[in-house]
């Protein structure tokens, strides 16, 4: 089944953007729901390809005093396989087993639509693996991400709509013959390959659970996640509900494209009209079929942040030595939103002792001057 407005518009239900009655949605009893873990295969794999090593995993005790919590801790993705953005967990593995079901030695065309840091993880992986990519750019994607996921030698289309009209132009060129596509977000009929993307993600997940294990900490309280489709929330989803119990799971997204948090809100998947946003890798109006399930049951809160708070949290990194984008310091801008309401902070259980770990998904973006953009 190729990529159809059946997932995207009709079924899922469209939702304009700012029919959003507020910023915050709590659920019940997503800490009783549980998973199957990913293959530990996912990490043994990871740490044989070229520049492997586990991304920091930084205490910043200024922000603890500042939240009100025990300790914060952020994953610092800015350095994940020699690329600015975890992305490249989630493409690594499923390249790895789109060709592991192919003769070898066959040539593929690797196809995908992106708003960034997937586009140019695939472009990086279809190269070390001997491969060809062709990536769909929608509008809106800094001119230097674009370059950047042509240096790594693929095929860029820049799409004049949004990601969903790009995700339905790679769809439609991934039906030629060689190609497949390798899309980070699923819908029904495709979703083996979004789910291998999940599963390449949790090697993150298993590198916080040994890194807070050795600074004593057992596990964290709070879980901070930016979401676009919700694969990488899928995976945390994945990780902590394996057992009873676990953190607390807050999912953080723009006020201009927040479909997680609306759907959660309907209790069914919708597609929200996006606006325009730094955030741009978060700028998704729909969420992934395959992570929807995991989503509706296994986080305790969504919450939506402006593209001010995120800049005021990229600064603010900054300043505590963590290089972190847009879409990275959302993650501390929700947790802001949240912990300075006493009703929400309690909903998720957060108390003067807890820990809480925020994940900083991607790097500051140099925009074609050679300043940040933030």
């Amino acid at each position: 089944m190729r990529w159809t407005e059946g997932w995207s518009g009709r079924q899922a239900g469209r939702v304009p953007q700012n029919t959003l009655r507020r910023s915050w949605f709590a659920l019940r009893d997503a800490r009783t729901v549980t998973t199957t873990p990913a293959p530990a295969e996912v990490q043994r794999f990871h740490a044989g390809l070229p520049d492997y090593a586990p991304t920091p995993l930084v205490g910043l005790p200024e922000l603890a005093r500042e939240l009100g919590v025990g300790r914060v801790f952020v994953k610092d993705e800015s350095g994940r396989l020699g690329l600015p953005a975890f992305k490249a967990l989630g493409a690594s593995w499923a390249v790895h087993r789109v060709l592991s079901a192919r003769e070898p030695g066959a040539e593929v065309r690797l196809v995908t639509a992106t708003d960034g840091n997937h586009g140019r993880a695939l472009a990086r992986m279809a190269r070390l693996f001997g491969q060809r990519a062709h990536v769909f750019v929608p509008r809106g994607v800094h001119p230097a991400a674009v370059a950047a996921i042509a240096d790594e030698g693929a095929t860029v289309t820049e799409v004049a709509g949004d990601y969903d009209d790009a995700v339905r132009r790679a769809d439609a060129a991934a039906a030629e013959p060689g190609s497949v596509l390798v899309q980070d977000m699923g819908w029904p009929g495709y979703e083996e390959i979004p789910g291998w993307i999940v599963e390449g993600y949790s090697t993150l997940f298993t590198e916080i659970e040994a890194q807070l294990a050795g600074v004593g900490v057992d596990a964290p309280d709070l879980v901070a996640v930016p979401v676009g489709v919700g694969s990488l929330a899928q995976a945390a989803v994945t990780h902590y509900r394996a057992q009873p119990g676990g953190p607390a799971l807050l999912s953080v997204e723009p006020e201009a494209a927040a479909c997680v948090l609306e759907s959660l809100r309907e209790q069914r998947p919708v597609t929200v009209t996006t606006g325009v946003t730094t955030m741009a890798g978060l700028n998704c109006g729909t969420p992934s079929s395959l992570a929807w399930p995991f989503l509706r049951d296994g986080l305790d809160a969504a919450v939506a942040v402006s593209d001010e708070d995120s800049a005021r949290a990229a600064r603010d990194l900054a300043r505590l030595g963590v290089s972190s984008g847009p879409c990275g310091a959302a993650s501390l801008a929700g947790l802001r939103a949240v912990l300075a309401d006493p009703d929400s902070r309690s909903a998720l259980g957060v108390g003067p002792t807890a820990t809480v770990v925020l994940l900083s998904t991607e790097g500051v973006r140099a925009n074609p001057h050679g300043e940040n953009q933030v």
